[in-house]
């Protein structure tokens, strides 16, 4: 392991694991206070959100050296959020660093960063497909000094609790090209008219706080026109430079998740006896399951690397093919590897 990888590996492996069973018992009081006290050890030694500028508290971390860390972090459902790394929060900080105004950044970008305060996105909608960013029913119309939102969004992760969203919005309907109907405007949660409806059921879970994926109803929502991201119809540009390095993170995570399996798995086969002298590590079955895990985890870690090298000299548009190709592999290793393990 690289030399600045194993301070987060420790820190994950000593401090972040062993507060799981909170989580998966639903104590999320008790969970939430233990996790702040850990933010506050991370900051102290040096570990805080890596990817963001050196002024800011971070490493200045390119892509491609976040993305161990993030492999790292990934080993635990805890593990981002106790270092600031974790979604939606890290796509809306490099989303406000290269793109918001200063205004945006000193109110909105400065906390997120601080960990003072936690955000989310609203973009899918009840009624409209998820995959389909340029449909959405969501409107903000434009009136004097502000604009008025209405709609319902839902699937935001970490709405509950979150201080402020970055909605999508159509603005310019009438406008011929799809992709340029659409803005993203922020809105603090707390706005009149803004309804957290519920956290909605995913897999049986409900969740609170940050662990959670919440509906929310925008009703005659009033924000000044000072929270529009850049311009009116750059919406749908402004959600692929946001989505695709989030992809990196989120298959980095996955990473994570496909190698702490893989450990669990080859302890397990090593340790249960079928018979009084051997084990499931000697069923052939089982050598075939744990060498074709370790060689789809490989695979799937250069394809990401190549992902986030090639963001990294040339952006996200240029890496699209890519973004698109690591998502739906990696996406194929993970629920391989856990079948099996």
């Amino acid at each position: 392991m690289d030399n600045h990888l194993q301070p987060y590996f420790d820190f994950l492996e000593k401090e972040v694991i062993p507060l799981e069973p909170l989580l998966l018992n639903h104590q999320y009081d008790e969970l939430y206070m233990s996790l702040d006290k850990l933010r506050q050890q991370v900051k102290k030694q040096g570990l805080w959100a890596p990817y963001l500028p050196v002024e800011h508290g971070g490493q200045s971390m390119a892509l491609i050296e976040f993305a161990g860390v993030s492999e790292i972090l990934g080993r635990s459902p805890l593990g981002h959020y106790t270092f600031n790394c974790q979604a939606p929060d890290i796509g809306n900080i490099e989303l406000l660093s290269h793109f918001g105004s200063d205004k945006q950044k000193q109110t909105f970008l400065k906390p997120l960063m601080d960990g003072a305060i936690r955000s989310c996105i609203g973009m899918v909608e009840p009624d409209r497909p998820g995959s389909n960013p340029t449909w959405i029913d969501t409107a903000a119309v434009q009136d004097g000094d502000a604009y008025v939102i209405n709609g319902r969004k839902w699937f935001t992760s970490s709405a509950d609790g979150a201080s402020f969203c970055i909605v999508m919005a159509v603005t310019n309907p009438a406008a011929e090209n799809r992709h340029q109907q659409a803005s993203m405007i922020i809105v603090p949660m707390d706005t009149p008219g803004v309804e957290l409806v519920r956290n909605i059921s995913v897999m049986g879970e409900k969740g609170a706080g940050f662990f959670s994926h919440g509906e929310v109803q925008y009703t005659n929502v009033r924000v000044p026109n000072e929270n529009l991201i850049q311009k009116e119809g750059e919406g749908f540009r402004l959600a692929q430079e946001r989505l695709g390095p989030g992809r990196i993170h989120h298959c980095m995570r996955w990473i994570g998740i496909c190698e702490r399996s893989f450990d669990l798995m080859c302890q397990r086969a090593a340790d249960r006896k079928i018979t009084p002298k051997s084990t499931l590590a000697d069923q052939p079955v089982i050598r075939s399951w744990i060498a074709e895990s370790r060689a789809e985890i490989d695979a799937s870690r250069l394809l990401v690397l190549e992902c986030a090298q090639k963001i990294d000299a040339e952006g996200a548009h240029a890496a699209r093919a890519e973004i698109s190709m690591i998502k739906f592999h990696t996406a194929k290793t993970l629920g391989q590897v856990l079948d099996r393990a």
